[in-house]
């Protein structure tokens, strides 16, 4: 890996390779160095129930995580837990913490959150529970019915967040 640009020749250089124009002042500089890698990556927590199609639990690619759909799987045995939306609720959130701190980030640093339920009567009790798990900044949502989900799980939970790690 070539060291960070330190002069104006180097910034030229980085201008004339990447094709971005580059402002010359000290925090692009910094950005310029930065060592991200800009290869996407899988992740897999042993805190959360095994992908069951051809999937990762996430993937990582430079400082954002896309984190797959989580449901109420109870990670070690890989049966659905409970019959209650509640129930399911907090285990597909259980599950998709996991997989954001395996990520290398945490739930504070979620930015976007998709939420498919097999009923929208549910919506307000999927609410009571979601809110624990985000107390500070409220991510960008969209919550969906869907007529089914995998394991006839009520509720499926994925998100997006930024790694901090």
């Amino acid at each position: 890996m070539q060291p960070p640009p330190t002069t104006k020749n180097d910034l030229d250089y980085i201008y004339s390779m990447n094709g971005m124009k580059l402002l010359l002042c000290a925090p692009i500089v910094l950005l310029a160095s930065c060592k991200l890698s800009m290869h996407p990556y899988a992740v897999t927590s042993d805190k959360a129930p095994k992908a069951i199609g051809p999937y990762s639990q996430a993937v990582v690619h430079g400082n954002t995580v896309y984190c797959s759909g989580q449901i109420g799987l109870n990670p070690a045995t890989g049966t659905l837990v409970g019959e209650s939306i509640e129930v399911q609720t907090k285990q597909a959130l259980d599950n998709l913490k996991a997989v954001v701190e395996t990520s290398g980030s945490d739930m504070k640093h979620v930015l976007k959150v998709n939420i498919y339920i097999t009923n929208m009567g549910d919506f307000s009790k999927v609410n009571d529970i979601y809110k624990d798990y985000f107390p500070d900044l409220k991510p960008a949502r969209a919550t969906v019915q869907v007529a089914a989900l995998p394991k006839n799980s009520l509720i499926e939970i994925e998100c997006i967040a930024a790694k901090t790690k």
